[in-house]
Parts: structure tokens; C-alpha cells; sequence
């Protein structure tokens, strides 16, 4: 049910949950960068995040079902942060975007690199993806011997900070 005034145009409610600075961003580096506590994602983010607005998006981001947290087993002090279904099927979405920033934007080769792996693989390396991150973060086993695409991406973005 769409609340009153509101459209109920599934691009303009998808914005209402994604569409604001840094919702994406922490999706992408939960998906990308294995990042699961709050101080991983605060310390390591290109993109400077703030440490309130940090808390405040993974807030929402947990209302909306997108990432959950759970005490971290390793540390009675901390919570991790696991990326959801709904949240793991922003896979495609995600390698949209890289692939349409790459065409249009002045990207860096390092951190281009993984979008391009990503649109080369296409929607059969995006399931394989979704696999290795509904394991990661689901505990749902995926097909025995399948390769990391984790693994491939992370290999890519290092040979490329070699390279400079």
C-alpha cells in the first residue's frame, strides 16, 4: 500500500530507500570490500564518511531490511553487519552503475577495474556473485568448487594498484 501522496512508481520508492549519499556506498563496500563492523567501514571508506552519518545510514539501512547486525561472536563488544537478500540482489544494479560510470564519468583504472570485471562476467558471473555473498553473509552454502568471484575482484583491484 502506498502511503498517501506518495507515488508508487518503483523507481521513485527504490530511491526513497537507496537514493541518498551514501546508502549505496556502504552496500557497495559490505558487497566489495567484506567490511562488516563499524569501524571497517568507517576507516576504510574512500569516500570520507562521517562516523554520525555512518551510524545514521546504517540505521535505516537495518529499518528497511536491507543489512542486519548481530553480536560478532569474536568480540562481545562489537556487532557485524551482514548484507540481506534483498540487499545481495542489488548485484546487477551495482554492476549497472559501474559500468555506465565507467562510460561516463572520470574514473580511476584501480578502482574501475572491478566494474569492468563485473560487466564483462555479465548475469552469469552476477549469480555466482550473489552465491558467494549469500554465503558469506546468508550461511547458505553455495555449489562446492565454484570459484571466488570475491576473490577475482579483489586480485584485480590489487594488480591495479601495482601497476601505478
Amino acid at each position: 500500500m502506498v502511503e498517501q501522496g506518495r507515488s508508487g512508481c518503483p523507481i521513485n520508492l527504490s530511491l526513497e530507500v537507496l537514493g541518498d549519499k551514501w546508502s549505496l556506498v556502504i552496500i557497495r563496500d559490505m558487497m566489495f570490500g567484506n567490511r562488516r563492523h563499524f569501524r571497517e567501514l568507517l576507516h576504510n571508506s574512500e569516500e570520507g564518511i562521517a562516523s554520525n552519518i555512518l551510524s545514521d545510514r546504517l540505521h535505516r539501512l537495518t529499518e528497511r531490511g536491507l543489512v542486519s547486525r548481530a553480536p560478532d561472536p569474536s568480540h562481545k563488544q562489537k556487532v557485524i553487519y551482514s548484507l540481506t537478500e534483498p540487499s545481495i540482489q542489488l548485484v546487477p544494479v551495482m554492476a549497472h552503475l559501474g559500468a555506465w560510470g565507467r562510460r561516463h564519468l572520470p574514473v580511476t583504472r584501480e578502482l574501475a577495474v572491478r566494474a569492468e570485471l563485473l560487466e564483462r562476467g555479465g548475469p552469469e558471473l552476477w549469480e555466482q556473485f550473489m552465491d558467494e555473498l549469500r554465503e558469506q553473509h546468508l550461511d547458505i552454502p553455495r555449489a562446492a568448487g565454484s570459484e571466488s568471484v570475491f576473490a577475482r575482484l579483489r586480485a584485480a583491484y590489487e594488480a591495479e594498484l601495482l601497476r601505478d
